[in-house]
């Protein structure tokens, strides 16, 4: 019998709250077809949004860009349509049912959805994180998501977005800023330095008018 430990060592594994790190896998256990369906599902999410990265990166024309979003806007459709399947017919699957690359590409496409898709199944993704079968920080990334959407402050940080003139990084507005990192600890994520380069609360605190402004300016939500 094959039994793997995957721990994300990226997040903190010990605090008061009994916050979903890690999981025990045994692969002899797992579904094989529905694994291999999620995985491809993971590598379609993964592999488009990496070249749509890679062409920002490499300064490609925009109509090039522009054309590997509405790849990745076909992709994120269709897999929706395979994901919403699964659940409808299995149930959620976690770790321990498809192993952790599966289960991550389960999560992602919800992620990557509509926000009335994210709304839907937001009280689920609560649900088996209590039950210890989602890891705690990604419920967090999608709150974070969906207040976001819905021009909320976030809570734990996990959202930027990238000023179109100086291609500078910030975080989207965050609720009360001096509590983040406890917030973030709560959830098994890594402090907001580890996660953004030259983070400080101070520095935060003095850039949120200009996020604001680059808010009005430039119509990012």
């Amino acid at each position: 019998m094959k039994i793997s430990l995957l721990t994300f060592f990226c997040l903190i594994s010990l605090c008061a709250y009994s916050q979903v790190t890690s999981f025990i896998i045994n692969d002899d256990k797992l579904n094989k077809p529905l694994k291999d369906s999620l995985e491809s599902i993971y590598k379609s999410d993964q592999s488009v949004r990496n070249a749509v990265s890679e062409a920002l990166k490499a300064k490609k024309p925009k109509e090039y860009v522009d054309s590997l979003r509405g790849v990745m806007r076909q992709t994120d459709n269709m897999n929706l349509i395979r994901v919403k399947n699964i659940i409808k017919d299995k149930g959620w699957q976690s770790p321990q049912q498809v192993g952790m690359t599966a289960a991550q590409g389960l999560f992602l496409v919800i992620q990557h959805a509509d926000l009335q898709t994210q709304l839907e199944y937001l009280p689920l993704i609560r649900d088996v994180e209590k039950k210890g079968e989602i890891l705690s920080s990604n419920l967090a990334i999608l709150e974070d998501r969906i207040n976001i959407r819905q021009g909320k402050t976030q809570s734990y940080g996990s959202q930027l977005f990238t000023d179109r003139t100086s291609g500078k990084q910030y975080p989207y507005p965050i609720a009360d800023v001096d509590n983040l990192d406890k917030r973030r600890t709560a959830m098994g994520m890594p402090p907001m330095q580890t996660y953004l380069q030259d983070w400080t609360v101070e520095s935060y605190k003095q850039d949120l008018p200009i996020i604001e402004r680059i808010f009005t300016a430039q119509g990012i939500r």
